[in-house]
């Protein structure tokens, strides 16, 4: 995918939470997975936390960063799939504003390659809340690995072409500012 390099590279705050009933930070391969990828990319890793699958936990958590200005994105793991502890997909619709509809999209077709017909037991899906992306991811390293490497490398990175999701985050709001 072209990047033109006349743009400067512009580092963004990403949080990463890890939903998990189970695993503590020394055992979080997935968390591990993705803030080894988002710092060797450049982006800044603005906070890390685990909290149990319970919905009401993780909106809060997605709200507090939410409201942060220091952070740009969120990423969770973990949660995506179709039992009935996994509620991380109804956390994150919860506190959207806008869904991403094409995320989950991409996403599937990058992990189809890798597991077939599998892929359709994942919720992977993205969406905007106040000028924050939020994306959660299943709870695999490699199925995080796949949404970092296909997606997620370039849509956070402003030199990715023809579009990206760091040259639209000032006009994310623009709807607030309208009389």
């Amino acid at each position: 995918m072209p990047l033109n390099e006349e743009r400067d590279f512009i580092p963004v705050h990403i949080a990463v939470l890890t939903v998990s009933d189970t695993r503590q930070i020394a055992e979080d391969r997935s968390g591990d997975t993705l803030v080894t990828r988002l710092t060797d990319a450049g982006h800044v890793l603005a906070d890390r936390q685990i909290v149990q699958d319970e919905q009401a936990l993780i909106e809060a958590q997605l709200r507090a960063w939410i409201a942060d200005a220091d952070v740009d994105v969120v990423m969770s793991t973990g949660g995506t799939g179709l039992t009935g502890r996994d509620v991380t997909v109804e956390a994150h619709k919860a506190v959207y504003e806008k869904e991403i509809d094409g995320f989950s999209t991409a996403f599937h077709m990058i992990s189809w390659e890798k597991i077939g017909t599998s892929t359709v037991q994942s919720r992977a899906c993205a969406g905007v809340a106040s000028g924050t992306y939020l994306f959660a991811l299943p709870g695999s390293p490699g199925a995080c690995k796949d949404a970092w490497d296909g997606i997620l490398v370039h849509q956070l990175n402003y030199q990715h072409m023809p579009c990206n999701f760091v040259e639209i985050m000032p006009r994310l709001e623009e709807h607030k500012r309208r009389k």
